[in-house]
């Protein structure tokens, strides 16, 4: 239990210096401020507040909210609430004196100085969203199935304590810097005055998850460092034991266990055992009338299938969405079926609305099977969001992937299975071009394309330029660009030239902003495509087969995943 407690400190740690943090950490920073250099004590009152109130909503929210029947998303939105309401009160000051009255007569805490940081800082706590890992799986899924023990409250201590500590860091930062800063001591109204602004800009973005497309866009380098500290095997025989999975069905025969596949190759098929069913699923969205999906039955008709876990507000989860909605675009008439099972991490995204609006906002459009209860999660042996499993028409997994990435070795399993190769021979209904330009990666993980790669500095902003020959199927940047291992992110003046063959030309792209569209020989052709923050396969070009080249000009922020043809 002691490897446990010290990897759950360190998973902490790691989620409190992630993408995750971003929503909430403008509001610790300027809450150090709000009363000058006189409430030292501040930070920790707001920071102590935000990890109470995290680890006994994690711990006991949903039984609470399920014993007393009230809605799942409850705690969110009362988070969201006091957020706004302490903001409006620092905002106003008249308004703040108002609200203020009730506690008058309550001493202490009072609603403007140390109780007002712990008020604020358990709303910060009811609406901080880690990010997932084996750690935080387990938490989840313990508490969420009755499974309370000593064990789990330690566990769940230790990563409290290791979110609090970079916060705290974070908060006495804002606070030294603040009472350096002249201007801070002066106006120290003002400065109340846009600490509120903040606390109600923080209550809108969690509110709206305007904030997603910029934590999907910050390097994913600290999940890969946290699924190795936390899937490695000690650490995951304590989870096995803490959760009771070391009961998990072992291999037998021929077949492997699904760990052991996970570990194996993944651009291989493997032979990892029978598809486990789907079971305990509430509700049924994007399928004909909500009608439920058997696996035995889309396999037994020559189907493929691919099981995904995932969970809507997982920034992981979100950063697979792309290549998942383009596989179904590509394949699901080859006879692959895509199957999301979605096992809520907090007890907001139980409500089957909240899933919906996701499902509409990534643009995902294959069937999603709701696992509140967990019942398939614990079926499958399932250990964080995201993982998946690829099943062929014998009903038989033979590719596991816990995680992000392996996107191209997926797909080209996809292809083997279903015996669709990634070129068409010839045309078809679907209007594939025979000969078409390949699917074409913008990221560093899969870069083959880009004629000016040589100019690609990883996870840095670069201006790119080329002066050369444009080469059928080849591209070039142009203008400011960031790549990343699995996308470009457009800044300044960012362009993209493409010479393709095809009669389709899409591209995956997520952000927010504007993508002109033009061909070189073609001056009547315009194209203006919004991006509007979801991910998704924008269109770019459709028509006959064409051989040109296109001409794309992004405006900052979009974030460029792959060129696929038809």
């Amino acid at each position: 239990m002691i490897t446990l407690i010290i990897v759950g400190l360190v998973s902490g740690i790691i989620t409190a210096i992630s993408p995750c943090v971003l929503p909430v950490l403008p509001a610790i920073l300027t809450s150090s401020i709000q009363d000058g250099a006189t409430s030292r004590r501040r930070p920790i009152v707001v920071v102590a507040g935000l990890v109470t109130s995290f680890a006994f909503f994690t711990l006991l929210g949903g039984l609470l909210l399920s014993a007393l029947g009230l809605p799942d998303d409850l705690l969110r939105w009362i988070g969201i609430g006091v957020l706004a309401l302490v903001g409006l009160g620092l905002a106003i000051p008249p308004l703040g004196e108002l609200l203020q009255r009730p506690f008058e007569r309550i001493a202490p805490p009072q609603l403007n100085r140390d109780g007002n940081g712990f008020v604020m800082g358990m709303a910060l706590g009811l609406v901080f969203v880690p990010c997932a890992g084996p750690i935080l799986a387990s938490i989840t899924v313990l508490a969420a199935t009755n499974g309370f023990s000593w064990g789990l409250v330690a566990l769940t201590l230790a990563f409290s304590v290791g979110i609090a500590g970079p916060l705290l860091a974070f908060g006495l930062a804002g606070q030294a810097m603040g009472s350096r800063i002249k201007a801070v001591r002066t106006r120290l109204k003002g400065i109340r005055i846009a600490s509120g602004v903040v606390l109600l800009a923080t209550a809108l973005v969690v509110a709206t998850n305007v904030a997603e497309p910029l934590q999907r866009w910050v390097p994913g380098v600290l999940a890969n460092v946290q699924e190795s500290i936390e899937n490695n095997e000690s650490v995951r025989d304590e989870l096995d034991t803490l959760t009771g999975r070391e009961e998990a069905q072992p291999a037998s025969g021929d077949a492997f266990t699904f760990d052991q596949c996970e570990e194996m190759a993944a651009d291989e098929l493997h032979n990892c055992g029978p598809a486990r069913d789907i079971v305990g699923v509430e509700a049924w969205l994007n399928t004909e009338g909500g009608e439920a999906l058997d696996i035995e039955t889309l396999t037994a008709d020559g189907g493929v299938v691919l099981i995904d876990f995932w969970t809507y507000s997982c920034i992981n989860c979100q950063r697979t969405f792309p290549y998942l909605t383009a596989w179904d675009e590509r394949y699901r008439d080859e006879g692959l079926t895509i199957i999301g099972v979605h096992s809520p991490e907090f007890a907001f995204e139980k409500v089957v609305g909240n899933v919906e609006d996701a499902a509409s906002r990534y643009g995902i459009e294959y069937p999603i099977a709701i696992d509140n209860d967990f019942q398939t999660w614990r079926e499958w042996d399932q250990r964080f969001w995201p993982a998946h499993y690829l099943i062929d028409q014998d009903g038989v997994v033979r590719q596991v992937h816990y995680g992000e990435g392996a996107y191209e070795d997926t797909e080209l399993l996809i292809q083997t299975l279903l015996d669709a190769p990634a070129q068409v021979a010839v045309e078809d209904p679907d209007r594939h071009t025979s000969g078409r330009t390949q699917e074409t990666y913008l990221g560093f993980g899969r870069l083959q394309w880009a004629l000016n790669e040589e100019q690609v500095a990883r996870d840095e902003a670069v201006e790119f330029t080329y002066d050369g020959t444009l080469e059928r199927d080849h591209f070039v940047y142009e203008g400011e660009w960031t790549v990343t291992e699995e996308h470009a992110l457009s800044g300044e003046d960012a362009r993209m030239e493409i010479y393709f063959y095809a009669a389709d030309v899409h591209l995956v792209m997520a952000g927010e902003g504007e993508v002109r569209v033009t061909l070189q020989n073609d001056p009547d052709y315009e194209r203006v495509v919004e991006v509007d923050g979801t991910s998704d396969l924008y269109d770019l070009f459709e028509g006959e087969p064409t051989q040109d080249v296109m001409v794309l000009e992004f405006t900052p922020g979009i974030e460029a995943y792959a060129f696929t043809f038809g």
